[in-house]
């Protein structure tokens, strides 16, 4: 039997036709009218639409959801300097972010452990005042780490709708912590492109941007990508940090999980300590598909074996 991504995979209908509707309006429209079968990913605003709809029915085909993160550019001054980010954790809560992109509550979930709330791994160790917007003490870790107005590059992605609102927030919830912001708005591609180079942020480099993953893809000190402190050899924001490191080699050499439970939580903390990017939230993306269309399969994204249609 198909399990996630694993197990079998049985075809069961003669071809699967992806077809791009960049409309989200327009593509419920169409699968309202039984003129396409499936929307992957459709607008949270447009739900009720679709949920009070006879014919459809919306799909969980990833009950782990989603993770919002900041990432910093850590060898870009101000951002190489653990205060200056530090200062983010408490300027920023999750809540404005999750409300201004989702807006639906059943929807998303405000949560501090870095490794997704309801997995194994999930801890509130050392996050105790953090993402709560504390603009004063924010402010007062700005003053002693010597932050002296430099701008602060922020990329915003436009035409990914889950992503489009975050940047706004962020820099709205910046200023008031003392930062002066630079959001710079561009497509999603131009992000990918320019969050590679390691120009100053004057010179068409960057600070930091936005971004989701995939809960299934964060549930452990090694999977969260952004973890990787080894400089640079990193991932785009290049953190560098013999701790954190360490303690990621220690949790792939524990056997017990238990063991691996006070590892993660220590990595926790000391990611607090040298904060590599901030978590935003969990969001969950429903599905919408027709009624006559069966056999979806849970998994981190949407697969198409061992569905099933019956009639048009």
């Amino acid at each position: 039997p198909p399990s996630g991504l694993a197990g079998g995979k049985v075809a069961k209908v003669d071809r699967v036709e992806w077809k791009v509707v960049a409309d989200q309006q327009t593509a419920v429209n169409a699968l309202i009218a039984g003129e396409i079968d499936f929307i992957e990913q459709p607008s949270h605003d447009l739900l009720p639409i679709v949920r009070n709809d006879g014919n459809i029915k919306l799909v969980d085909w990833n009950p782990l959801g989603n993770q919002y993160a900041f990432r910093f550019n850590t060898t870009a001054k101000p951002f190489d300097n653990v205060k200056i980010r530090q200062a983010l954790l408490y300027a920023f809560n999750q809540q404005d972010f999750l409300q201004a992109t989702i807006g639906d509550k059943q929807y998303y979930k405000v949560c501090k452990a870095l490794f997704v709330c309801g997995t194994p791994l999930a801890s509130d160790k050392g996050m105790d005042g953090l993402l709560e917007s504390n603009f004063a003490k924010a402010q007062a870790l700005l003053k002693e780490g010597g932050y002296d107005g430099t701008p602060i590059v922020l990329m915003q992605s436009t035409d990914l709708q889950v992503l489009t609102n975050l940047a706004p927030v962020a820099k709205s919830l910046m200023e008031k912590a003392g930062f002066k912001v630079d959001m710079q708005s561009m497509d999603w591609q131009t992000v990918v492109a320019r969050r590679a180079k390691k120009d100053p942020p004057a010179q068409g480099g960057w600070h930091a941007f936005i971004t989701s993953w995939v809960s299934a893809d964060i549930l452990n000190p090694v999977s969260t990508a952004f973890l990787n402190s080894s400089c640079d050899k990193a991932l785009f924001g290049w953190p560098c940090d013999t701790q954190i490191e360490k303690l990621r080699d220690d949790f792939a050499r524990e056997t017990d999980p238990a063991k691996q439970k006070a590892i993660a939580e220590a990595v926790q903390v000391r990611w607090t300590q040298y904060p590599t990017h901030i978590h935003l939230g969990q969001w969950y993306q429903p599905g919408a598909s027709r009624k006559n269309v069966d056999g979806y399969v849970v998994a981190p994204a949407s697969v198409f074996w061992n569905i099933s249609k019956t009639g048009k």
